[in-house]
């Protein structure tokens, strides 16, 4: 049974993009094992939460299962159950039901100042063993986009990301031309009748984007999209995740699983969800760079598949501990 003896917070600000902010959580049992979380873009009010109510919830109390810890934040119940399946000597992918060894992925590409330039962007990940291609498409960069790609890869399965930044369907639908497979996140999250509108106009599947399975029964009930793209970072556990898995994968739905962003851990821990039998979609692991990482292997794709770590207990990573402390903006320990 886990007990916590020590606890470690730090809020790490990531060197790409816009700089985010990450928040991991190191916890160290009374044998010394730990476990290590990862939530993204923290809000403030969670960092002075966590420091004045963690130590007081977590430290010497005891627990059968991560789902019994009396918190709800995603950083934290990561750590539990990477504490949890390492004390058991059991992959953090097998525990909470995974079966694959390895999973196909999908490379995301952002949009590009010129066509050309996109389609030799396209043909580099193709030749890197890319079978499968997701582009970020917005409203004016679109249609011409997707048909230059069709036209220099009729073969190639695409997927687009709409980035929730559409407010009505009408050149989204326009894509069904290029045989796009799947439109993803075309409107904002929860206006579920903008999703099922442009679910009855187009053959390619719409994937919605969730943050909880209440929010998925809205979607299934009126048939809203035919894929679930499941990001297990927007959860508040990973039992909420394979819960929303287990919805989705019942009615008929397809999975993608997405999670590229952060130092690691989150990626390890979609990469771990992604495992699941219901996930029959490419995953996306595979922004930002990756030398960005704190852990050992790193999380990414090799000649467009990712590795399932089933021969490591937990996330199935080591954790780069003098990085951590090098990146972290703050930290506290308790």
């Amino acid at each position: 049974m886990p007990r916590v003896r020590e606890l470690e917070v730090f809020r790490l600000v990531l060197p790409y993009g816009r700089r985010t902010e990450s928040l991991l959580v190191k916890l160290t049992d009374y044998a010394g094992m730990t476990g290590w979380g990862e939530a993204l873009a923290p809000q403030p009010k969670t960092w002075a939460q966590l420091e004045e109510s963690l130590g007081a919830q977590l430290i010497g109390v005891d627990w059968e299962h991560p789902d019994a810890v009396p918190i709800s934040d995603p950083a934290v119940d990561m750590a539990c159950w990477d504490l949890w399946t390492r004390m058991r000597g059991v992959p953090l992918a097998e525990a909470i039901g995974g079966t694959r060894t390895s999973l196909v992925a999908t490379v995301r590409l952002e949009p590009d100042p010129s066509l050309e330039s996109l389609v030799s962007r396209v043909n580099q990940q193709v030749c890197a063993g890319y079978g499968h291609v997701t582009l970020d498409v917005r409203p004016g960069w679109d249609v011409e986009p997707v048909r230059a790609v069709r036209l220099a890869y009729p073969a190639l399965t695409l997927a687009v990301d709409g980035g929730c930044a559409y407010s009505e369907g009408g050149q989204l639908a326009a894509l069904d031309s290029y045989g796009v497979e799947v439109i993803e996140r075309p409107f904002p999250i929860g206006d579920v009748y903008a999703h099922a509108a442009l679910q009855d106009q187009v053959t390619a599947s719409v994937a919605v984007e969730v943050r909880s399975p209440a929010e998925l029964d809205d979607y299934l009930t009126l048939r809203a999209g035919r894929v679930l793209l499941l990001r297990p970072t927007a959860f508040r556990s990973l039992s909420e995740v394979r819960r929303t898995h287990d919805r989705a994968a019942a009615a008929g739905w397809d999975i993608q699983c997405a999670g590229g962003q952060g130092a690691g851990l989150a990626r390890a821990a979609t990469v771990a969800v992604a495992s699941l039998p219901g996930c029959t979609l490419p995953c996306d692991v595979t922004q930002p760079p990756r030398n960005n990482q704190i852990v050992t292997p790193i999380v990414g794709a090799n000649g467009g598949v990712v590795a399932v770590p089933l021969t490591q207990a937990g996330l199935g990573h080591v954790i780069d501990e003098a990085r951590v402390h090098r990146m972290a903006k703050d930290s506290f320990r308790a």
